[in-house]
């Protein structure tokens, strides 16, 4: 369930592996576009991507008995290198299946983070079949790349910080792959516009 405590909890959580990525106002696409641009640079992350928000969010959750088992997920890369991360600070293992098509560098980096790294398949489904095999094989707990209200929740605290810093923003542009940075900065951002209003009625009535 995304809800807003779970949000500010979560945001909270993130600190503990994120560098603050400020936004970055963009002259080039505000000019093109006769709007004010902003943008805001998550591949500053350690893990070169957002990804890790949500990972360790979701890791961070779990039991100790849930993570003692090892975690397990499947990822071309980025959702790789931040579960393999976030393991690596709680101590426990990671295994990560990666399609037979990964670039070799980033095949290296999950592996640097102290992950196990498994090549099997063509393309992400058929990794994904096979992590979740070994899951149910070996006992490891499957950490899903975007299919999962907690990691949702953690690639949604990017929504958090962009309106704590800009809170009159209109849009909030996000790449879409899975679905979970969309689903996390968009049920955010309801919540803000919900509270936004709510704010106006409240300073309305007080006149009243």
């Amino acid at each position: 369930m995304l809800t807003l405590e779970s949000f500010e909890e979560a945001a909270a959580k993130v600190k503990e592996v994120t560098q603050e990525t400020k936004l970055i106002y963009s002259s080039y696409f505000s000019d093109m576009t006769g709007n004010k641009v902003y943008l805001k640079p998550e591949n500053m992350q350690r893990t070169g991507a957002y990804k890790v928000r949500g990972a360790y969010y979701k890791i961070s959750t779990l039991s100790d008995e849930e993570r003692n088992k090892g975690l397990i997920t499947a990822s071309a890369g980025n959702h790789a290198q931040g579960v393999a991360y976030a393991a690596h600070k709680y101590g426990v293992k990671a295994v990560i299946v990666m399609p037979t098509t990964t670039p070799l560098i980033k095949v290296e980096r999950t592996k640097s983070y102290g992950a196990e790294v498994i090549l099997h398949g063509d393309v992400y489904d058929e990794a994904c079949a096979h992590a979740l095999q070994l899951a149910e094989e070996k006992g490891y707990t499957f950490i899903h790349p975007f299919d999962d209200p907690a990691v949702a929740t953690g690639q949604g605290t990017i929504a958090m910080e962009i309106v704590q810093e800009l809170p009159l923003v209109d849009y909030i542009l996000v790449p879409i792959g899975g679905g979970g940075l969309a689903t996390g900065v968009s049920t955010l951002q309801n919540f803000s516009i919900r509270i936004s209003r709510l704010s106006v009625l409240s300073r309305q009535a007080q006149h009243v």
